[in-house]
C-alpha cells in the first residue's frame, strides 16, 4: 500500500495518470482519419495500413491481464513509468519510421505501452486513496481522458491535413514527458504486500497469445472470411490456449490470474454487464459514423463536430459514476444505467431528425461512458487493493476484447443488410436497437441480481 496522499500529491496523482490515458485516447481517435494520408506519403495500400490499428490492438489487448499483475507485483510506479516511457519512445519511433513495416512495428511497442499504462494506473489510484476517495478518482481520470475520444478526430484530421499525420505522433512526446515526469516525483511506490513476486510464465505465455489471436480472428475475419480456413483455424487455436490457461491457473502456487477472481459473482456479473456496455459504445460509435458521413454525406469535419456532444458527454460520464458510486449500490447503478443507456441507444437508432439523432447520440455517449469507466470503479471495489492491477487488467481485456468482436460483427451484418436491399441508415438503425436490447437485457439481470442478495 502507499502512504497517505497529501492534497497536493493527490491531485498531482490524478493529473499524472489523467495525462497518460489522455495521451492514449486521443493517438487512437485520431488515426483512423490519418490512414488514407499515410497510405500515400509510404506508398502503401489502405488495406496494409489497417494494420497500424489492428497491431496496435493486438499489443493492447494481449498484454492488459498480464500488465496488471507484473504492476502489484514488481511496482506499480516502477511498470506505469515503464508503460508511459514506452508509450512516448514509441511515438517518436512511430513520427521518423521510414515505411509501413516499422510504422506496424513501433506501433506493437505502443500498444504494449498502453496495455501497461491502462491497469497499472488503476491500481496506482486504487493503493493511493481510501476506499471511499478512489473511485472517485478512477471516475475523473477516465472523464478527462474521455476527452480525448472528442478532440482525437479533430485534432487527427487538422494536424493531418495542415501539418502531417506523423505529428498525431509528435504531439504525444511533451504529454508523456510531463505525465512520466509528476509519476515520478509525485508517485509513491506501492506492491503486493505478501506472496512469491515470481511471474507465472506457462500462465503469460498462455494468456497473451490467446488473447492476441482472439483479437486477430475477430479484427481480420471480415476480409478473410467468418467461416475461412484461418479465421476458423485461428478462433480453434485460441479457445484451446484459453482452456490451457485456466488449467494451469488450477495448478500453479502463484497464478498470474486467480481464478477465483472469476468466481465472485459480483465481480463477474459487473464485467459482463460493462462489456455489453463497452460493446454498444464501440458499435454505436463506428455505426454512427457511417450513418453521418455514407448515409448523410457530412464531410469528416462536420461528423467530427457532431460527435463532440457524445464524447464530451462519455468524458461528463467518468466523474458523475465515480460520485455515484460512492452514494448509490454498485450493482444497482450498473443496472440502472445500463437500462438508461438502453432507451437512449433505441432513440438513436428510431430517429431521423439531426437535431432529436444529435440529442440522442449525446444521451448514448454520456450513458455509456458512465458505464465504461462505472466498471472499473465497481470491480475495483469488491477486490483486495493487493490484486487491483490484476482485477483491472482482467476487467479491461475483456471490455476491451469484445468491443472489437463488437464492431466486427456489426460491420458484418451492416453488409448483409445493405446487400438485401436495405438503406445505410435502415441498417444501422437495426443494428442500434438490437443492441439496445442487448443493454436492456444486462440491465435487467444486474438488477435482478441485486435483488437477489438482500
Amino acid at each position: 500500500m502507499s502512504p497517505p496522499q497529501t492534497p497536493a500529491h493527490a491531485k498531482s496523482i490524478i493529473a499524472a495518470i489523467s495525462l497518460a490515458l489522455f495521451c492514449i485516447q486521443i493517438d487512437y481517435f485520431a488515426m483512423n482519419l490519418a490512414l488514407p494520408r499515410m497510405a500515400d506519403d509510404l506508398s502503401s495500400s489502405s488495406t496494409d495500413l489497417q494494420w497500424v490499428i489492428s497491431a496496435y490492438m493486438l499489443a493492447l489487448g494481449a498484454f492488459m491481464v498480464p500488465g496488471g499483475r507484473v504492476g502489484d507485483i514488481y511496482g506499480r510506479r516502477r511498470v506505469l513509468l515503464i508503460g508511459i516511457g514506452l508509450f512516448g519512445l514509441a511515438s517518436v519511433l512511430c513520427a521518423l519510421a521510414p515505411n509501413v513495416a516499422f510504422l506496424v512495428a513501433f506501433r506493437v511497442v505502443q500498444g504494449l505501452g498502453a496495455a501497461l499504462v491502462f491497469p497499472v494506473s488503476v491500481s496506482v489510484l486504487t493503493n493511493a486513496f481510501p476506499s471511499g476517495e478512489a473511485g472517485k478518482a478512477i471516475g475523473l481520470c477516465y472523464g478527462i481522458a474521455g476527452l480525448g475520444n472528442a478532440a482525437g478526430p479533430l485534432v487527427g484530421g487538422f494536424l493531418t491535413a495542415e501539418l502531417s499525420w506523423r505529428w498525431i505522433f509528435w504531439l504525444n512526446v511533451p504529454l508523456t514527458l510531463v505525465a512520466l515526469a509528476i509519476v515520478a516525483l509525485r508517485v509513491a511506490e506501492s506492491t503486493q504486500a505478501s506472496g512469491s513476486k515470481r511471474i507465472d510464465i506457462a500462465g503469460l505465455a498462455l494468456i497473451t497469445t490467446g488473447v492476441g489471436l482472439f483479437t486477430l480472428v475477430f479484427d481480420r475475419a471480415t476480409s478473410w472470411g467468418w467461416l475461412s480456413v484461418p479465421t476458423i483455424g485461428f478462433f480453434v487455436v485460441a479457445m484451446v490456449l484459453f482452456a490451457a490457461f485456466v488449467a494451469v491457473e488450477n495448478r500453479v502456487a502463484e497464478p498470474l490470474v486467480e481464478l477465483s477472481l472469476l468466481r465472485q459473482s459480483r465481480f463477474t456479473i459487473l464485467v459482463v454487464a460493462g462489456a455489453v456496455a463497452n460493446i454498444s459504445y464501440a458499435v454505436t460509435v463506428f455505426g454512427s459514423t457511417l450513418a453521418l458521413q455514407q448515409g448523410r454525406g457530412m464531410g469528416p469535419l462536420e461528423a467530427g463536430l457532431v460527435f463532440l456532444g457524445p464524447s464530451i458527454g462519455a468524458a461528463l460520464g467518468g466523474p458523475v459514476s465515480g460520485r455515484l458510486g460512492a452514494r448509490i449500490p454498485h450493482m444497482i447503478v450498473m443496472g440502472g444505467g445500463c437500462i438508461v443507456a438502453a432507451v437512449a441507444v433505441f432513440l438513436l437508432g428510431s430517429v431521423h431528425a439531426l437535431p432529436a439523432y444529435v440529442a440522442a447520440l449525446t444521451a448514448s455517449g454520456f450513458t455509456l461512458g458512465l458505464i465504461y469507466a462505472f466498471t472499473t470503479v465497481a470491480t475495483q471495489s469488491v477486490v483486495s487493493p493487493a490484486r487491483a492491477g490484476e482485477a483491472a487488467g482482467v476487467t479491461l481485456t475483456v471490455i476491451v476484447t469484445l468491443a472489437g468482436v463488437g464492431v466486427a460483427v456489426a460491420s458484418t451484418v451492416i453488409e448483409m443488410l445493405e446487400s438485401q436491399g436495405s438503406s445505410l441508415e435502415t441498417a444501422v438503425g437495426r443494428i442500434l436497437q438490437v443492441v439496445a436490447l442487448g443493454l436492456l437485457l444486462a440491465g435487467a439481470a444486474v438488477v435482478a441480481a441485486s435483488r437477489s442478495r438482500r
